[in-house]
């Protein structure tokens, strides 16, 4: 029986049956040449065969290179353009709020002077009204004195019909005028005229026993001024000096 050459014939243990197969570990200097199977072995390459290596990408040209760096270019110049407009949007919502800002400051500023304007103006038209208003009183006055009478019979009609002991002071110069123009309101209520130097002319100050009417000119002036709502400018320039005069002493 022929044998390969390399491979020894051993014979089978001891105390084994006879025609019985067995299996025992072969030592690899016993195999010779050999190869581990693997499942790619079906498809006709070698246990020991190596996969061949990827082909290699070719050099880039110089046209290559260019193009490259051209799309780089308008890459970046994509980016930076894109980045410049959201910076100058930024820049015109930045600049409207504060030129908003800034020009709702400066109306708020022109009302508050107008405002003041407004009032300063009323106040400078009021005090020349009521400079010119009196200015005509005392014309009138002085040109008619007979107005007077007119006065001191309002005066009289205004007591209570139940009043007694009705007296009108008026100033010594007066007193004949209301004599004459009132004559009829005197009889009625039975008034009795006095002259009254401490009176100013253009006076009238009617008592009696349940009450007295104050017409003299700065009471009647007082009145028609506080029905307009505005200030005796007389009264607010003495008023000046005398702070004038206290703050010199």
């Amino acid at each position: 029986m022929s044998t390969k050459p390399g491979i020894r014939n051993i014979p089978p243990p001891p105390n084994s049956k006879a025609g019985t197969p067995y299996t025992r570990f072969i030592p690899r200097e016993e195999l010779g040449d050999f190869a581990s199977w693997t499942p790619g072995s079906f498809s006709g390459a070698g246990a020991g065969a190596q996969k061949a290596p990827p082909p290699s990408a070719p050099e880039p040209t110089a046209a290559d290179w260019q193009a490259r760096i051209a799309a780089a270019r308008q890459a970046g110049y994509q980016d930076g353009y894109r980045d410049g407009l959201a910076a100058l949007e930024d820049f015109k919502s930045s600049f409207a709020q504060q030129a908003t800002a800034q020009i709702g400051a400066l109306l708020d500023a022109f009302d508050r002077q107008t405002e003041q304007l407004d009032a300063q103006l009323a106040d400078t038209v009021a005090r020349t009204a009521v400079q010119l208003a009196a200015q005509v009183l005392r014309h009138e006055l002085a040109t008619q004195p007979q107005l007077v009478a007119t006065v001191a019979s309002e005066a009289m009609h205004a007591i209570m019909l139940s009043a007694r002991h009705v007296v009108v002071h008026l100033h010594p110069q007066d007193l004949p005028l209301v004599a004459e123009g009132a004559e009829e309101a005197i009889a009625t209520r039975g008034a009795r005229l006095v002259a009254d130097p401490a009176l100013s002319r253009g006076d009238v100050l009617v008592e009696s026993d349940v009450g007295h009417i104050d017409a003299r000119v700065e009471m009647r002036w007082a009145q028609a001024l506080a029905s307009l709502g505005a200030a005796d400018p007389a009264a607010d320039d003495s008023d000046d000096t005398a702070s004038a005069e206290q703050g010199a002493e």
